[in-house]
């Protein structure tokens, strides 16, 4: 099977994840705000951005990653989308850019998450009308807010360097539609990675928030590689020597060669390697040979023939990690392959895996085989991306996607009545086109439950990466 070239636009997911969207032929169905007062409780305008999965909080280090994987697919990929597919790509990326500028706009001070999370996603399928927040076309559920804060001489040096990496990266996807706009976002990201540098710490760390990012998004792996990964992305904005200096000069201390094989919201080790040989595979730039070999490493890692191979794979051939929302890994890992097989092509070069020499085409078909197994080619016969194929998953966890619309049932729902939509059979009313589910375990069974959060809970950053792995073999079905 070859990848599809008429597939669900993963675009559409963010849609349905925007907070404080309201299309204006909804306004007169949808109650409340939809959580247009974002910040009010304290002064501070904290509109947009993006929920993270299925339980409408917005937690900024995801979001921040989700946006750079959303801007890296079109710096590396924008040439291959269509115009209108360009165009709603740069709409998605903006409308978390716009917020991730209100998050930083005070002065040593970041936002690092609004709404409370143990209220939202373990006491409640509901709506609490204190404010409201909208996940999809004529949905509702009302929701808490807190918003946490990090102040100087606090560290938060993982959610300000993944922002400032968010930032800079998207300044690249603006600069030739929005120049201005590309200016902005790259200023703010120059005096946001000032701040996660001068005050160097995990966010998750800070005892007046922990309890609130914790155990859901803290800093599991470090700070260490988001400041890296902010500083190579400022370079690849700017081509300023100072970044340059920074990666060469801190990259022991601040372990780039620890050649860890990962690359998600938390762990950016595989995607800064793969980000800086850049450079050294195209400029030459052989100061920063270490990133290329550990590049290279991990290629290896993911070669059947290659003696540094380990990367696990299901018996079907999905790439496979232990832990919650497995696709995350496939769908980043993907991206890698495809971004680096292109700078190994530029630069007609190959990886060196001991006997074994691969090419740019064998890592493009590692990926494609991905692709298609998210797609539908796997043992259950499943497309784990909703909306595609004849069979996908009815039951996701999602609250926009599995309470009734206004429209249906304008009553309010109330606090002991969602539980009835959570613990339902039935399949969603709202059908959540383009989203990605967390997927299979290891043994490729996945049963289609709405509890299982871990294999039904679609979340932004499992489909940021595949926006750009799609547009790349849309316009390359046989690469």
């Amino acid at each position: 099977m070859t990848t599809p070239t008429h597939c669900p636009n993963p675009l559409c997911f963010f849609e349905g994840q925007r907070s404080g969207y309201l299309p204006a032929d909804q306004r007169l169905t949808w109650r409340g705000n939809s959580g247009l007062g974002d910040g009010s409780m304290v002064s501070q305008d904290l509109t947009g951005g993006y929920y993270d999965a299925g339980d409408n909080v917005k937690f900024n280090f995801p979001m921040a990653f989700t946006t750079t994987m959303l801007a890296w697919s079109v710096v590396e990929f924008g040439e291959c989308m269509p115009p209108a597919e360009l165009r709603n790509a740069l709409v998605a990326i903006r409308w978390a850019t716009d917020y991730l500028l209100k998050t930083v706009s005070q002065p040593n001070r970041i936002f690092v998450q609004l709404l409370e999370p143990f209220l939202v996603t373990l006491t409640m399928w509901l709506e609490i009308r204190l404010m409201t927040i909208t996940v999809g076309k004529g949905q509702r559920i009302w929701t808490q807010l807190g918003v946490y804060t990090v102040d100087a001489p606090n560290p938060a040096s993982d959610v300000a360097g993944e922002t400032a990496a968010a930032l800079a990266a998207s300044s690249i996807a603006f600069r030739s539609s929005d120049p201005g706009y590309a200016e902005t976002l790259f200023r703010t990201a120059t005096r946001v990675f000032e701040f996660a540098d001068s005050y160097r710490g995990a966010y998750s760390d800070n005892s007046n928030i922990r309890d609130g990012v914790c155990p859901f998004y803290c800093d599991f792996d470090g700070y260490q590689d988001e400041l890296l990964w902010g500083a190579a992305w400022l370079r690849r904005a700017s081509q300023d020597n100072s970044y340059l200096d920074y990666l060469q000069n801190n990259g022991k201390t601040l372990g780039a060669d620890d050649n860890i094989n990962e690359f998600g919201w938390d762990n950016k080790h595989a995607g800064l390697n793969v980000l800086v040989s850049k450079e050294v595979l195209e400029s030459s730039m052989y100061s920063l040979q270490s990133y290329r070999a550990s590049a290279d490493s991990f290629m290896c890692t993911l070669i059947p023939e290659s003696s540094s191979y380990h990367i696990e794979f299901t018996p079907g051939g999905l790439i496979y990690r232990p832990g919650g929302s497995n696709l995350q890994h496939a769908t980043t890992i993907s991206f890698l392959l495809l971004v680096y097989a292109n700078y190994l092509e530029k630069s007609s070069q190959t990886v060196n895996c001991g006997e074994v020499s691969i090419s740019p085409s064998m890592l493009r078909q590692i990926a494609q085989r991905q692709v298609n197994y998210i797609l539908g080619e796997n043992p259950k016969g499943m497309s784990y991306m909703v909306g595609y194929s004849n069979l996908y998953p009815q039951r996701i966890h999602h609250r926009g996607s599995s309470l009734p619309s206004t429209k249906d049932h304008p009553q309010v729902i109330g606090c002991k009545e969602g539980s009835i939509y959570f613990n339902s059979s039935d399949p969603n009313p709202n059908v959540l086109v383009g989203a990605i589910v967390g997927g299979p375990g290891e043994d490729d069974e996945y049963e289609d439950d709405r509890a299982d959060f871990r294999k039904s809970e679609p979340t932004t950053y499992i489909n940021a990466p595949f926006v750009g792995v799609l547009a790349f073999f849309v316009a390359n079905p046989n690469p």
